[in-house]
């Protein structure tokens, strides 16, 4: 007899024992169709583990690998993520703490210190610039200013005693020349 044809035989046999079972429950008492029944499956389900042993004698353990290997790998990753993100958590909180406050005095020390450099440099710079610019711009001024004013002024005062001198002199020679004509 083939296998095959068997196995068919085999699981005819129990699908028309599981029609007996239901059979019984409508006809006879429901517990006795009930145990019938319950009897029915758990010997078919005996007869699918043979038949599986039969064909592949590894399908047991290559399902129990395949299904500890996936749950395993489900949890470990489960795991791993909260774990990951709990102490990327703290990581961050931390690193953020420390390296604020480092950074927040570090960068204060600098600034001041830098500040006050910058200053010194920057007052002396000032100093030293705005004294040339103003000494030099005093000067030219002076110069140009009082030069000018002073020249015209001079020439001014020049002129006119002069102008007042010839004219007293003129009139005193008028004055002679009169007296003495």
């Amino acid at each position: 007899m083939n296998p095959n044809r068997a196995d068919f035989v085999i699981d005819l046999t129990y699908g028309l024992l599981i029609f007996v079972a239901i059979a019984l429950i409508l006809v006879v008492e429901t517990v006795v169709g009930i145990a019938f029944g319950l009897g029915v499956l758990a010997s078919y389900t005996v007869h699918i583990g043979w038949k599986m042993a039969r064909f592949d004698p590894d399908w047991m353990t290559k399902d129990v690998a395949e299904q500890v290997e996936q749950s395993v790998t489900r949890e470990v990753e489960d795991t791993i993520t909260k774990e990951m993100d709990e102490v990327t958590k703290q990581v961050e909180e931390k690193v953020t703490e420390d390296v604020g406050e480092t950074v927040e005095q570090t960068v204060e020390e600098t600034v001041s210190d830098e500040m006050d450099e910058v200053t010194k440099q920057v007052e002396e710079k000032v100093t030293e610039d705005v004294g040339e610019t103003v000494e030099q711009t005093v000067e030219k001024t002076v110069e140009e200013t009082v030069g000018d004013t002073v020249e015209e002024t001079v020439e001014e005062t020049v002129e006119e005693t002069i102008s007042e001198e010839l004219e007293d002199k003129k009139e005193s020679e008028d004055e002679t020349d009169e007296d003495t004509a």
